[in-house]
């Protein structure tokens, strides 16, 4: 205990000592150096924590998303996070987010009815939808990226689009004309096959083969769990892509 109580007694002396000398500078907790985590009295681990968030391409938008993501304790963020600096979008994000709101249900519509997702334009999705200009602009991106959607679960990997965004938008918009992929067999794929695929970059292929060197045949896609920093949260996706025979 009066180990801990040193360690923040310090951290507040270097924080007032800097504010005296250098006026600290506010930054984005979204980017934090093992440098800058040390400065700030992060240890390892919680600084681990922020990276590997931060390595699925997730965000930290609040001082409460900070302390979830890293555990710090209450007292080091007392100290640190009044310098914490968000985009400007994020606050009022979180103004929304942090309200308390009964889950919307969206009207169903026909198959018929509806339209394609694979088709539909970002100026159609504001419309309809009420989406955001940058939001429906970040779908059309991403589904070019991908070079056209080939089932609805992709929308799960547009970056900062809510559930309730989503429902809405499959509550009138469907794939009708899928993107037709050719699935490659994961355990005889190159590496440069893999990398094809849109969630593998050339070290997750390179570690997926050595796993399949070391291991054998890989069975399930599940096992591709035990590859260290592979996140089976998006496997329902990556499955469209590949074949295991």
């Amino acid at each position: 205990m009066t180990s801990f109580q040193q360690q923040i007694d310090s951290l507040k002396s270097i924080a007032e000592q800097q504010k005296k000398e250098y006026r600290l500078q506010s930054f984005n907790p979204n980017f934090i150096s093992d440098h800058k985590g040390y400065v700030l009295g992060l240890s390892t681990r919680e600084l681990d924590r922020l990276h590997a968030y931060r390595k699925d391409d997730k965000w930290i938008n609040s001082i409460a998303d900070f302390k979830k993501v890293t555990q710090v304790s209450d007292s080091v963020l007392a100290v640190i996070s009044p310098l914490f600096k968000f985009p400007e979008w994020t606050k009022k994000s979180n103004a929304t987010v942090h309200r308390k709101y009964p889950k919307k249900k969206f009207p169903a519509k026909s198959y018929d009815q509806k339209k394609d997702l694979n088709t539909v334009s970002g100026e159609e999705l504001e419309q309809s939808v009420g989406l955001p200009d940058f939001v429906a602009d970040r779908i059309i991106r991403y589904r070019n990226s991908v070079g056209g959607f080939t089932l609805d679960i992709q929308l799960e990997d547009v970056h900062g689009l809510y559930d309730y965004q989503k429902d809405k938008i499959l509550s009138m918009f469907t794939v009708k004309t899928p993107k037709k992929i050719k699935k490659i067999n994961i355990n005889t794929a190159s590496v440069n096959e893999l990398v094809e695929i849109p969630y593998f970059d050339f070290e997750m292929a390179l570690d997926i083969k050595e796993f399949i060197e070391d291991n054998g045949n890989i069975s399930n896609f599940n096992e591709l769990g035990k590859i260290e920093g592979f996140s089976l949260k998006k496997i329902d996706r990556i499955k469209l892509y590949l074949t295991l025979n």
